[in-house]
């Protein structure tokens, strides 16, 4: 092999680690498409426009880099920077989405309440879930997915810029855009098959019901504490 075949063969290799092990890149799709309810079709949809962001971010920042001439150490920073904000973001997210879970699981919930008409004694049961429930429901669709795609767009892949920055050593315009595309499509179809298995996977578990919101936002807030705390 020579040294271009090398740098592409190490940078499907890194693309592929990097996904696998970030487990932001598909719990976060799997989690949520159960929660909503989303077709397998519409959760491997949204894996792949906010992969997309993701790869075209760092693209865009590596590119920037090797156009102002930026060392290697500087942008790398700047990536790392970024990595912090999208795990706080991601975090906080996970952490209202669970707050709102379990505040829905509450209205969910029925219970009795007992009347008194007349000198007739009477309960019936009902649940707050219906009041005005259209709405949260219809908010919940449109906001959640732009949510996940901004956090995506701000969380950069760190490994792509080393792989960047040598072929760009040596004016290698050829090489750093085949870099680019062979790190971006391993990693989406990484994601992409990663969101399908697991997505298989967890429609075949009995259903939580009114707790499914609450679990996806706890299993958001676990990827984004695990990128924030353990450097996932």
């Amino acid at each position: 092999m020579n040294e271009a075949q090398i740098l592409l063969v190490t940078a499907a290799s890194i693309a592929f680690l990097h996904t696998i092990l970030g487990p932001d890149h598909y719990v976060v799709f799997t989690a949520m498409g159960k929660a909503h309810g989303w077709s397998l079709a519409k959760t491997l949809r949204v894996t792949f426009l906010c992969g997309v962001g993701h790869v075209l971010s760092s693209v865009v920042i590596g590119g920037v880099g090797i156009f102002l001439g930026a060392q290697l150490v500087s942008v790398t920073a700047f990536e790392g920077m970024r990595g912090s904000l999208a795990g706080w973001a991601l975090l906080a997210f996970g952490l209202m989405y669970f707050a709102w879970g379990l505040r829905k699981a509450g209205r969910g919930y029925s219970h009795s309440h007992v009347h008194v008409h007349e000198g007739l004694v009477h309960d019936h049961e009902h649940d707050h879930h219906s009041d005005h429930s259209h709405v949260h429901k219809e908010a919940g669709k449109t906001v959640t997915p732009w949510a996940i795609f901004i956090i995506f767009v701000l969380g950069p892949c760190e490994a792509l810029i080393p792989l960047f920055m040598y072929p760009a050593a040596r004016q290698s315009t050829g090489l750093v855009i085949a870099v680019a595309v062979v790190f971006g499509l391993v990693t989406l179809i990484t994601m992409l098959a990663a969101v399908f298995l697991t997505s298989i996977s967890i429609r075949k578990m009995p259903s939580l019901g009114r707790w499914e919101h609450a679990v996806a936002g706890a299993s958001v807030a676990a990827c984004g504490a695990a990128i924030s705390f353990i450097g996932l």
